[in-house]
Formats: structure tokens, C-alpha cells, sequence
């Protein structure tokens, strides 16, 4: 590795167990959060809900506190891409809502997102949805065979690219990362085709994939709190997340109930886990 770059930490088999209960607690966590996420009903609401889901399971967030981040989960409406706080903002009809959060267990960390429309949803919001989704699934199935990390964004890029309809914009101001011991580690995990192979894919290695689309132009600017991220040109956004597992076996997402079975069913790839 060339001087001066981050050092990427490679997880034993026990550590990445671990990394999974913190999956299984966050997944329920999201499960709940979206149930709740209906016409009417705070983002606020979506924190407590997702924060006593962990409590339950004797878990803690890594989001609340996280640079003085005020709360548990991140909720972006409509043109917010990421970060936003949870607040007294009533969901209302075709809201593109993204939740975003995070698990602790013993130290190791998870990393999940969801978009969630409450409502009824404009077609071409759902379109961005899906695409997105989608997406995160394709950079996900590209580790399967992947030698270098670049291979996801590529995958990601090539598809979002050939997809028919409007274009789709793809982020890249924020990007996916590292995960283990802490949330955010080396390397960066990108969004899109650079030319750049990036660091090579070993075993131990856990990342958490993240893309990012907007019905419009990628350019954004952060608000008044110094963390909220909006579109400038007011266009709606996508986000949906995963951690995933690279082990001697093969790829097993961590933050997913089936560990990735149905995402990467299409695409002829099959998680396998790690047996204790």
C-alpha cells in the first residue's frame, strides 16, 4: 500500500459473526422504522422507533453522537440526499423518505439504508427507488468476482447508465465505505466508473455499499446544521445501503435477514455464510 494511505483492517471469521448480529438487529431495527413510516407520523416518531429496537436487543447506535450527530437514525424527505435529522416534520402523501442507521455489538459495527415513499408514490419517484435498489444489488453481486473495489462502482455506473427512461444522476460527493470497528473506514467505496481499480479485494474485507441517484443534477450543498445534504436544484433523491461480507467462501451480506439470497438471486450469485 502506497505511504500515506489508510491502512484497510481485515476481519477474522469471529469478528465478522459479530458484524452480523449487529446486522440482524439493524435490519429489524429498519424493518420497524419503515412499518412506521405513514402519513401523518413525525420523523422523530421513526427515531424512537428504530432506537427501541436496538435497546430490545442490548445494542447501541453508532449514528447518535457520531460527530454530535442529535439521533439514532438519519432521515432525508424529498430533495434531502443524506443526513438529515429526525424532527417534528409530518410524513405527508408521495414523501420519498430515506432511513438511514446504524448497529453496534461488542464493537462491530453495521450499516443499512432504506427509501421508503409514504403513500402514494409518483412513478417516476418509485422508478428512482427501484433503480437505486437495484443498483446497490449489482455492486453487491460484482464482489462475487471482483478483484479490486473499483468493480462496484463500474457495475453500478454501467447499469444506472443503460437504465431507459429519464436520466438518473449518480452521486459523487458521498460514497460507501469500510466497515468493521468502526463505521467509517478505508477504502472508499464508489459509486461510479473512475478508471481507477482502487484497493484490491481480500478476504476479511467488509464494505458497505451505498448508492446514491437523483431525478436531476448531482451537485449539492449542505444546510444551515452543517449536516443535511439537499439537491440545489431541488430534485428528489434515492438512497439504499448494505454491509457486506468478503470471506474465504464467498460474499454474505450482513445487514440483509437472508444474508442476500433474494437480491442476488438475479443475478446467479449466492451468499454464503460463515458458520460458527
Amino acid at each position: 500500500m502506497a505511504f500515506g494511505q489508510p491502512k484497510i483492517e481485515y476481519k477474522t471469521n469471529s469478528q465478522i459473526l459479530k458484524m452480523r448480529e449487529a446486522g440482524l438487529v439493524l435490519a429489524e431495527a429498519l424493518d420497524e422504522a419503515v412499518a412506521a413510516a405513514q402519513i401523518g407520523v413525525t420523523t422523530a416518531r421513526l427515531d424512537e422507533v428504530f432506537a427501541g429496537v436496538l435497546e430490545r436487543h442490548g445494542a447501541t447506535s453508532n449514528f447518535k453522537g457520531y460527530h454530535g450527530f442529535p439521533a439514532s437514525i438519519c432521515a432525508s424527505v424529498n430533495e434531502e440526499v443524506v443526513h438529515g435529522f429526525p424532527s417534528g416534520y409530518v410524513l405527508a402523501d408521495g414523501d420519498v423518505l430515506k432511513i438511514d442507521g446504524g448497529a453496534i455489538i461488542e464493537g462491530w459495527h453495521a450499516d443499512s439504508a432504506r427509501t421508503v415513499i409514504v403513500g402514494t408514490a409518483d412513478p417516476e419517484d418509485q422508478r428512482l427507488s427501484d433503480v437505486t435498489r437495484e443498483a446497490m444489488w449489482r455492486g453487491i453481486a460484482s464482489l462475487a468476482e471482483a478483484r479490486y473495489v473499483g468493480a462496484i462502482g463500474d457495475a453500478i455506473d454501467d447499469f444506472v447508465s443503460g437504465v431507459p427512461g429519464a436520466p438518473l444522476g449518480i452521486l459523487e460527493d458521498y460514497v460507501g465505505h469500510g466497515i468493521g470497528s468502526e463505521m467509517h473506514q478505508a477504502p472508499d467505496v464508489l459509486n461510479f466508473r473512475t478508471g481507477h481499480r482502487g484497493a484490491r479485494i481480500k478476504p476479511g474485507m467488509c464494505l458497505a455499499i451505498e448508492p446514491m441517484l437523483v431525478r436531476g443534477g448531482i451537485e449539492t450543498k449542505v444546510l444551515a446544521d452543517d449536516w443535511t445534504v439537499v439537491t440545489t436544484d431541488g430534485a428528489r433523491a434515492s438512497q439504499w445501503e448494505h454491509s457486506v461480507a468478503i470471506h474465504l467462501g464467498g460474499i454474505w451480506v450482513l445487514t440483509a435477514h437472508d444474508g442476500g439470497v433474494e437480491g442476488l438471486a438475479p443475478f446467479g450469485v449466492v451468499p454464503t455464510p460463515i458458520m460458527p
